[in-house]
Order: structure tokens, then sequence, then C-alpha cells
């Protein structure tokens, strides 16, 4: 196995990604290993799982020690992605790496715009008190657990795992606005419960790419290091940036991503039309 030390260098651009920002390590670095290495879609996913999930699981024993991980909601919502997540990378063998990567570019899409919009609303509008399907129990800290909370928690999960097999997405960009939509967590439990669900599902996306033969070892291992040494040094100079400038600069970064995707895309087709 000749190991690819060149994919040290995206790694550690998606790694200050997530490092500064605590999200879209994933959806940077499918694009990163297409554009900078020439991998496919299918090729990228996998490597993309190992190397978020490795960063995630560092990431989230902090939080463990600091008791704020919501484990029964972590566990119904990775419990069900991983359920899903083998049949997601199954499923993007089978496509063309054309429409993999047109379907990518809209998740792309529409995470920047969701992270875009939402750092505008807040920074425009305080945040309104609704009734959400997951209620936390102010005494013990814990989730009230009702049929509709359950039934949230459980599509969440299902929407994530399959995501990540597809196209080596689904941290913190799905499951932080799937969770905002029905608990009334607080961020930062949210944001430490999201991390270990991503180690989780990440984790079974690995061991499926692995076990059918789809993982890429030569490429996953610098690029997986790369990313490692990329989100110590961004976590270690995030306070030194505005956080919600970060936000929508990476929002632009996306859409910038997503339309060189897409002219890629077009281009090759006309060329071999």
């Amino acid at each position: 196995m000749e190991v690819q030390w060149l994919g040290i260098f995206p790694g550690v651009f998606t790694g200050l990604v997530l490092g500064l920002t605590g999200s879209g390590g994933a959806i940077i670095a499918v694009p990163l290993l297409i554009f900078g290495l020439g991998a496919t879609v299918a090729e990228a996913a996998p490597v993309a799982l190992l190397s978020v999930g490795v960063s995630a699981a560092v990431a989230t024993y902090s939080s463990f020690r600091q008791k704020i991980v919501r484990y029964r909601a972590a566990s119904l919502i990775a419990g069900t992605g991983m359920l899903i997540t083998p049949a997601g990378v199954w499923v993007a063998q089978q496509f063309s790496d054309a429409l993999l990567t047109v379907l990518f570019s809209a998740v792309l899409i529409y995470a920047a715009w969701y992270m875009y919009r939402k750092r505008r609303e807040s920074a425009t509008q305080p945040e309104m008190a609704v009734s959400l399907p997951c209620q936390l129990d102010l005494e013990s800290g814990r989730l009230i657990w009702t049929i509709p909370c359950a039934r949230g928690l459980l599509a969440s999960g299902a929407t994530t795992g399959f995501l990540s097999g597809l196209l080596g997405v689904g941290g913190g960009f799905i499951i932080i606005p799937a969770l905002r939509k029905i608990s009334d967590l607080p961020m930062k439990t949210l944001i430490a419960t999201a991390l270990s669900i991503t180690a989780l599902i990440s984790l079974s996306g690995v061991v499926s790419a692995t076990s059918m033969g789809f993982m890429n070892w030569a490429l996953a291992l610098p690029f997986t290091a790369g990313t490692i040494t990329g989100t110590l040094v961004g976590k270690r100079y995030a306070h030194s940036f505005d956080e919600a400038k970060l936000q929508r600069g990476f929002a632009i970064l996306a859409w910038c991503i997503a339309f060189g995707m897409l002219v890629k895309v077009i281009y090759m087709e006309s060329a071999f039309s």
C-alpha cells in the first residue's frame, strides 16, 4: 500500500474549518478530496467519514467528562443512523459519480444557506419560545421522553445515517439543526450531543465501507492525520476570530465549492457526450 502523503494538506484545511467553526468538516472534506486529489464522491465519502469521525470522537471526550452529553437521545439517534448508514454506503456505489456530485452539491448549498440564514437571524432577532416535541426537565437536566420526541429523534437518526453513508456528510450541519427543531437543549449540550452522534455514525460508515472493500486506506490515513492536526490548531485559535463572520465566510466558501462541483459535472458530461 503506497500512502498518498499529499492527503495531509487537504486534511489540515478540513481540520482548520472544523476547529474554527465547530462544524462543516465532512462537507468541506469531500470537495477537497475530489478537486485536490482526484477522488470520486464514492471514494471520498468513506475517507471523510473516518477523518471527521475521529476528530469528533476526540472532541467528545471532554464533553463526556463535563457530563453535558444527552446519552439516551444520542444513543437513539446514533443507533438508528448506524443501522441505516450501510444502506447509504451501498447505494453510493450504485450511483454514477455525476449524480452523486449533483446530490452532494445540493446538500452543500442547503447547508450553506441554513448556516448563513441562522447567523443573520441570530444577530437581528431574539430567540422565541416555542413548544417543541422534546422538552428539557429543568430539575434533572434530562429530556422528557414522549412519543413525538422519540419519533423526531428516530427521523433525525435515519436521515443522518443515510446521508452519511451516501455522501460522507451528516455531522453538525444536519444533526444540530434537527435537534434545534425538536428540542430545547442548550447549545453547549446540543453541540456535545451532536459530536457524539457524529462519531458513532461515522464509525458505522467506516466499518461498512471497509467490509465492502470501498475504503482507500492509503489516502484515508494521511488525510485523517492532517484533519486531527488542523482541528487542534483551529480550536486553539478559534477565540481570536468573530464566530458570526467565520460562519458567514464558511457559507460563502461552501456555495463557491458547490458551484464549482456543478460546473465540473456539466463540463465532464458535455466532454464525453
